[in-house]
C-alpha cells in the first residue's frame, strides 16, 4: 500500500513522522492529508510530542499543483489543508518542524502550524500562491504575521520574498539553525528537554498559551486549579525541596 509518510521514530514520549514523496518534492496531496489526519487522531488519543521532517533538501514544496488546479469553490470551502494544519497546531503536546531545504506554499504553512521550527542552514521559506492566482489560505495570511510581523509577512505573501535560514532566525520564524546533518538530532534534543517536564503541565501550558487574550486570566487560573491537584505537582515539588536540602 502506497504511503506518503514514514515513521522514523516511535517512542513513549514522541513520534517522528517524515513527509516522504521525494519524487514530487513532498508535495502535499490528498493521500498525505488523509495520513496526517490519522497521525493527529493517534496523538489526540495518546498525546506525545510530534516531530515533522521532510526528505533531503525538501521539507515540503507545497500543495500538489495538479490536484490544486482541479479544485473548485466547494473544495476551498472545505478547507482541505487549513483544517488539517489547524488540527496539527492544536495537538495536545508540542509539534516540532525540522525544516531541511525548501518549505514553500502549503509546506511553509505546515511549518508555521508547528510550535517550534528548527532549520537546516539550507532552509528556505516562501509563499508563492499569488503568483498562481490564489491566496495562501492554509494559515499563512494570519499565522505568518503573528510569527514575523506584518511588514515582513506582507513581503513574503505579496512580493514573493523567500526567507533563508538566517533571515528566518533573525525574524523569529525559527529558533535554531543547524547543518542539515545535525537537524534531526537537534529536534530530538528539543524533544528531550520538553519530555523532562511534567506532560500534563506541558499540555495545559500549550493550551493556555494559545488561548485568546480575552480568555486570560480565567483560563490560567482554571488550568492551575487542575494542576494544583495533580500527583505530579506534589511529587516534583517534593523532589525539588529534597534536592535543595542536600
Amino acid at each position: 500500500m502506497a504511503t506518503s509518510l514514514r515513521r522514523v521514530d516511535d517512542r513513549a514520549d514522541r513520534l517522528h513522522i517524515r513527509l516522504d514523496r521525494p519524487e514530487v518534492r513532498n508535495a502535499i496531496d490528498q493521500t498525505m492529508v488523509d495520513e496526517l489526519h490519522e497521525v493527529c487522531s493517534e496523538l489526540e488519543a495518546r498525546p506525545r510530542i510530534l516531530i515533522l521532517s521532510g526528505t533531503e533538501r525538501v521539507f515540503a514544496s507545497g500543495a500538489d499543483i495538479a490536484q490544486l488546479r482541479e479544485r473548485g469553490r466547494d473544495d476551498a470551502l472545505a478547507g482541505i489543508n487549513s483544517r488539517l494544519f489547524l488540527r496539527i497546531a492544536t495537538l495536545p503536546m508540542p509539534v516540532i518542524a525540522a525544516v531541511d531545504g525548501w518549505a514553500l506554499g502549503g509546506g511553509a504553512e505546515l511549518a508555521y502550524a508547528a510550535d517550534f521550527r528548527l532549520a537546516g542552514d539550507n532552509a528556505r521559506f516562501g509563499n508563492p500562491e499569488v503568483g498562481l492566482g490564489i491566496i495562501a489560505a492554509a494559515g499563512a495570511t494570519w499565522r505568518l504575521k503573528e510569527l514575523v510581523g506584518e511588514s515582513l509577512a506582507l513581503e513574503v505573501l505579496l512580493a514573493g520574498r523567500v526567507l533563508d535560514a538566517q533571515e528566518a532566525l533573525a525574524a523569529g520564524l525559527v529558533t535554531e539553525v543547524h547543518p542539515p546533518s545535525a537537524l534531526i538530532a537537534a529536534a530530538d534534543g528539543l524533544a528531550d528537554r520538553i519530555a523532562e517536564q511534567d506532560p500534563l503541565a506541558v499540555r495545559y501550558t500549550k493550551r493556555v498559551f494559545r488561548a485568546p487574550r480575552e480568555a486570560h486570566p480565567d483560563v490560567d487560573e482554571l488550568a492551575q486549579s487542575v494542576l494544583f491537584e495533580s500527583p505530579a505537582k506534589r511529587e516534583r515539588m517534593t523532589d525539588f525541596l529534597e534536592r535543595k536540602k542536600r
